[in-house]
């Protein structure tokens, strides 16, 4: 894996800001990861249904697909910590207001070099 893995595509940040955005005055967790649709019909029928976006950060070791039977959800590793982190290094990708609390939790983490990240 180059240090490329961890940039994350235009699809992949979206899908971040959508699941991670304050709402009614709650904010996920990074640690609780998002919920993951689940196939309700075919063959595929009650494994999770990846998204593009999902599943190019699962290929890269940046989630995991945790699925406890209820509602699978994706979860970062390390390495997704790590992506998360250069994310937030540019100032455009995420709104302070709207995602304080992600950006509070990132700040946060064990902070090991990131090529291409801020150092604060």
């Amino acid at each position: 894996m180059t240090d490329d893995d961890l940039r994350l595509d235009a699809n992949e940040r979206e899908i971040i800001r959508r699941e991670f955005m304050t709402r009614f005055h709650d904010a996920p967790s990074i640690h609780e990861g998002f919920h993951v649709k689940r196939w309700v019909t075919g063959p595929l029928k009650g494994t999770p249904k990846l998204t593009a976006a999902v599943q190019g950060m699962l290929n890269r070791g940046l989630v995991t697909i945790e699925d406890d039977g209820y509602w699978p959800r994706a979860r970062f590793t390390e390495r997704g910590l790590q992506a998360l982190k250069l994310m937030a290094a540019d100032g455009r990708a995420l709104d302070p207001e709207r995602y304080r609390q992600l950006l509070d939790e990132l700040q946060q983490l064990p902070n090991p070099s990131i090529p291409g990240a801020q150092n604060q």
